[in-house]
């Protein structure tokens, strides 16, 4: 199977991805890849003026749209570029957000959950090892809530909360995840940029779980620069996941209006 859709791709407005949306959109060409979505971490408005030190800022966000929409149509005929973001659920500010972002077109949003409640006030990051099944319940249980609002068309990398409790425990709080991503018809991702450079995600017990359960999966390169857009030998182990697990993979994830 080739690789023809990524959804995940960041620009320098994030902070950590390198510059030139151009040398993304050659690279995916170059690769065969005829859908390619830009989905930069999103803007949001905090309280008492916080600025995020990894998500673009407000006032980027038209630039952002803008310049997305002069190389689409550069490019029309060659490759379909998609506008959307990588965005978290923070009920607090979640309606704020939706206000903003529909200000410009976007495409499709896809659910990045960095961290729980919010980024602010707590800040708690659930990737920081665990054995305590209430951080795992509360990463769960805020994926599902985001999962319930329809606007999300893909789980980034949903195995973020890094739990190394019982074996038992982290089958049971996950497959709530799973069953309701499923139900939903919304695909789990297996993060191209977590198998390169071996982070603690993609989890192969979660995805095995995703087998098991007969939830679909998605493959995204997460790319923060462009000679990450495609990725081959990461995308062949994800193939050998999903066909060692019988995963259901959705090559082109349908994008969900926001």
């Amino acid at each position: 199977m080739q690789f023809v859709c990524n959804l995940h791709t960041h620009t320098y407005r994030c902070f950590h991805a390198e510059p030139d949306e151009r040398a993304y959109i050659e690279s995916a060409i170059a690769g065969d890849i005829d859908t390619l979505g830009f989905s930069d971490h999103s803007p949001y408005i905090f309280d008492d003026g916080y600025y995020s030190d990894y998500r673009m800022f407000p006032e980027d966000q038209e630039g952002y749209v803008r310049t997305l929409e002069a190389l689409r149509e550069e490019y029309r005929g060659k490759i379909d570029i998609k506008i959307g973001y990588e965005a978290e659920y923070y009920p607090k500010y979640f309606d704020a957000f939706l206000k903003m972002i529909r200000r410009f077109p976007c495409d499709y949003m896809i659910l990045g959950q960095h961290f729980l409640q919010n980024e602010v006030n707590p800040r708690i990051n659930p990737s920081k090892l665990t054995e305590d099944p209430k951080m795992l319940e509360g990463y769960v249980n805020q994926v599902c809530e985001a999962i319930d609002t329809g606007l999300f068309t893909y789980i980034a990398h949903p195995d973020y909360c890094r739990f190394i409790g019982d074996k038992k425990i982290y089958d049971e709080i996950y497959s709530k995840m799973i069953e309701a991503a499923r139900d939903a018809g919304v695909p789990l991702e297996i993060n191209l940029t977590g198998l390169r450079e071996k982070r603690f995600y993609p989890d192969e017990k979660f995805f095995e779980l995703c087998g098991k359960l007969g939830a679909p999966v998605c493959i995204g390169s997460d790319a923060h620069s462009a000679d990450t857009v495609t990725d081959p030998e990461s995308y062949a182990k994800a193939l050998e996941w999903c066909r060692r697990y019988n995963l259901i993979l959705i090559d082109r994830p349908v994008l969900r209006p926001v």
